[in-house]
């Protein structure tokens, strides 16, 4: 709700001459709680005199200390975007100005205008966020949670149950969606809470709340000289950023879901979890999405309100989305283990990252790819090339054993599990067999295979993978191999889109 009239300042800031640009034009954006003015180089951003559920900017007072909030807030991730905090003052004379001595009026952030067709938003509806760009944030947001500043109030399953009591307001306050779905969304989120508060609680204990981002969707990050950059987080309320890591995370995944992209939401978790062991906190996954979907849910009903009617059914439709994806992220979803085999250059990890997505509970299974453990064990990125004595026997013998070793905890977390290596013995199959038996799961195994001169080509073409293979590593592979009769046998000569067809029909996944 509006409740207090922003038209003079609007006004100032809409004329260039406020900001000693007479040849400038002034573009204004307007969102449910914000006004951005884009004046040539720079944006100022307003924050709308809205009295919310969730804010409170009814005065500007209260406007000025969430600025002060959001610029310190923000240079954690994104000092080179925010500049300062500006206010807005009366003169005497009754004009408006910036930092003057008058009354105070109102205040804006000052920032740094960046391209906006680098906003992920953008480039996920326009197929652009490649497996390097998605890799590269996922580093990013998980060096920010490890840099962000622990909290041992709030958070855990008391945090979260306010969480859900918001929503159940909210979402009865509207009239967009039918009985039904609000029943289910909420007996369905309040049950995952009751099966989880022991969890959330001692991940709480752990460290694993924190003073996060808040907002991580896809609108608020940006590339900055080629990098991620997360920007805009959440300023307003505490509370309802100081969270799980995990919870922050879901944000992101969730919107990546909602832009059709599951696959790559899939990537995003999966290297976020190569930097940081979060691997206890994997069950609340779906719970977590699922949160996230109902908050845009509600979101995008109560924008209703004041958007005029062309924009209505739009916001209709985007609210029922978020509200049905929701639902269908509470869906239960089985745990299972499935192992990719073969030889290097069979497309084993392509394989693996294109069907993890649909495999188990949201956001997909875990990916434990051996190419991937071998080089964290050696303490070094996934891209960075090994010596040869990095493949010893005896090396490659940890690198199993620490593959089931982190199979066993995912699945006991209750999440389900990718295995990616050679498997090209059989001592190696019964082990990840046995795993998945004694954690009582389902278990398939599948088996590539392709002509020599396929295999040679494509692993002689690989850059900055992270398999080390050779030509020569190929051919000791094919004079040594043990091809397992009992998993299911694909060829991939036809190239990896025909594989990926196959491998989701082998496993259920089509």
């Amino acid at each position: 709700m509006i409740v207090q009239d922003q038209t003079d300042v609007s006004k100032f800031l809409e004329d260039p001459a406020s900001h000693g640009r007479d040849a400038a034009t002034v573009a204004a954006i307007t969102t449910h709680i914000s006004v951005i003015f884009l004046v040539g180089p720079r944006v100022f951003k307003l924050k709308r005199a809205v009295r919310l559920p969730y804010v409170d900017f009814s005065t500007p007072a209260r406007r000025l200390d969430a600025c002060r909030r959001e610029l310190d807030l923000n240079r954690r991730t994104a000092p080179m975007l925010y500049v300062d905090v500006r206010r807005i003052t009366r003169e005497a004379d009754g004009r408006l100005a910036f930092d003057g001595q008058g009354e105070l009026v109102d205040a804006v952030v000052e920032m740094v205008r960046f391209d906006e067709n680098t906003l992920f938003d953008r480039m996920a509806s326009e197929g652009r966020l490649t497996p390097v760009l998605l890799t590269r944030l996922a580093r990013t947001i998980a060096r920010f949670h490890s840099d962000a500043a622990i909290s041992h109030h709030g958070g855990g399953a008391a945090g979260i149950a306010s969480v859900l009591e918001g929503n159940e307001r909210a979402l009865a306050a509207t009239d967009v969606f039918d009985a039904g779905t609000i029943a289910s969304l909420t007996s369905g989120l309040r049950a995952f809470l009751r099966r989880h508060e022991a969890l959330l609680d001692a991940r709480g204990r752990a460290g694993k709340v924190r003073r996060c981002h808040g907002d991580l969707h896809l609108r608020n990050i940006c590339l900055v000289d080629g990098t991620p950059t997360l920007f805009d987080c959440l300023e307003f309320d505490e509370a309802i950023a100081t969270v799980d890591v995990l919870y922050d995370l879901a944000f992101l995944l969730m919107d990546l879901w909602h832009h059709g992209r599951a696959a790559d939401a899939n990537l995003v978790f999966n290297r976020y979890l190569d930097e940081c062991d979060e691997t206890d906190g994997l069950s609340l996954m779906p719970f977590f999405m699922a949160i996230r979907a109902t908050v845009r849910a509600h979101v995008a009903a109560t924008q209703l309100e004041q958007a005029p009617d062309s924009h209505r059914p739009a916001l209709v439709s985007e609210a029922r989305a978020y509200a049905a994806l929701a639902l269908r992220l509470l869906a239960p979803a089985p745990v299972r283990l499935v192992a990719i085999g073969g030889l290097s250059g069979t497309g084993k990890s392509t394989v693996a990252a294109a069907i993890a997505s649909a495999i188990g509970p949201a956001p997909g299974a875990r990916v434990l790819a051996s190419d991937r453990i071998r080089k964290r064990l050696h303490g070094v990125r996934a891209e960075v090339r090994l010596p040869s004595e990095a493949y010893e026997p005896e090396v490659s013998e940890r690198v199993y054993a620490a593959l089931m070793q982190e199979a066993r905890a995912v699945l006991g977390a209750g999440h389900a599990v990718v295995a990616d290596a050679v498997f090209d013995r059989r001592a190696a199959r019964e082990r990840i067999e046995h795993v998945a038996r004694d954690a009582q799961v389902p278990f398939m195994g599948v088996w590539l295979h392709a002509r020599p001169d396929t295999l040679f080509g494509r692993v002689d073409a690989r850059r900055g993978d992270p398999s080390d293979a050779t030509v020569d590593v190929v051919r000791a592979q094919l004079q040594h191999q043990d091809v397992p009769a009992d998993w299911r046998r694909i060829a991939t000569d036809r190239g990896i889109a025909a594989t990926v067809s196959k491998v989701r029909e082998a496993i259920g996944t089509a």
